[in-house]
């Protein structure tokens, strides 16, 4: 996979074997995070090593899926008429639904009837913006945004409060050559038992990255490597079983990778990454206890060291 020039311009040379001034860590996060992320281990005067396990994108028919609750007319409403909130659990999932709406010719509410809300973890709210309202209805006072103050999809529930049989939206990955996480399902099964309808869609497409996505770690680890890779950073589980898959192509597992590695300190941006991880047989060495951003698991990690130092 080729590297944006974003990404590009932000890593770091990779140091020597010898040299140790600056710690290598790798990351699996798919494209549209890898920028914001390797900026932060740069500011941490570390050396990123971009190694994408996933890839996470709309696609035609995701696009499709969206569009046939988003669609109207003069005439006709859309589907999403009929729903009360919408629950984003990603970043790429409202820029998918986002480029749903930019097809339509209306927008997809009404001006007029209830409250609608439109909820997202952390961050990711940043792209519930004033051009998304717009978009969505023409009356903002009609739309109400809602952060809960945990990021994570259980968090929003809680947050979405008792649902009484109202209808949610939820734009889910749809994913392709991995296992589907277990996150997504138990989303959809605590808002059912909270009293809400839940309707999937599949907004966008989660697939693995390929035979050869773990050729960065697998070289950085090896002899000929120094055994120079100091931590990796998991930011969901997909990207997890993604790098297993990839190592099983190389002949390895990720008992090899930490006997090539016994520095190596796995990071994992909050809980949810860190079950997965675990599930599926990687240890985490450090989770991140504010994940409302990538900073937690960068401060955790840059912790963890500090703490090793001392």
């Amino acid at each position: 996979m080729e590297t944006p020039k974003a990404l590009q311009n932000l890593q770091l040379p990779l140091p020597s074997p010898n040299n140790n001034a600056s710690r290598v860590v790798a990351f699996t996060t798919p494209q549209s995070y890898a920028a914001r992320l390797s900026h932060l281990l740069h500011l941490k005067g570390w050396s990123p090593l971009w190694c994408p396990t996933v890839v996470v994108e709309p696609t035609p028919h995701t696009k499709s899926n969206l569009q046939r609750y988003l669609s109207s007319t003069p005439q006709t409403k859309s589907r999403l008429q009929d729903f009360s909130a919408i629950a984003f659990t990603s970043r790429i999932g409202i820029s998918a639904f986002t480029q749903a709406m930019d097809e339509l010719a209306l927008p997809p509410l009404s001006p007029f009837g209830n409250t609608f809300t439109i909820s997202a973890l952390g961050r990711d709210s940043e792209l519930l913006n004033d051009s998304f309202v717009s978009q969505i209805c023409k009356n903002p006072e009609r739309i109400r945004i809602l952060i809960p103050p945990v990021a994570t999809p259980t968090g929003l529930v809680e947050s979405l409060g008792f649902g009484r049989g109202k209808r949610v939206l939820c734009p889910v990955p749809l994913v392709v050559g991995l296992e589907e996480p277990l996150v997504v399902p138990g989303f959809l099964r605590d808002l059912s038992s909270n009293g809400w309808v839940a309707a999937r869609v599949d907004g966008y497409e989660t697939r693995w990255a390929g035979k050869k996505c773990a050729e960065v770690v697998v070289g950085m680890s090896s002899e000929e490597g120094g055994g120079g890779l100091d931590a990796v950073v998991f930011t969901s589980t997909a990207e997890v079983e993604g790098l297993l898959k990839s190592l099983e192509e190389f002949g390895l597992d990720w008992e090899a990778v930490r006997k090539r590695c016994p520095q190596l300190v796995v990071a994992a941006h909050g809980p949810v990454t860190a079950s997965g991880a675990e599930r599926l047989g990687v240890g985490v060495d450090v989770v991140s206890s504010r994940f409302d951003s990538f900073g937690g698991v960068v401060d955790a990690l840059a912790f963890k060291w500090k703490s090793l130092e001392c």
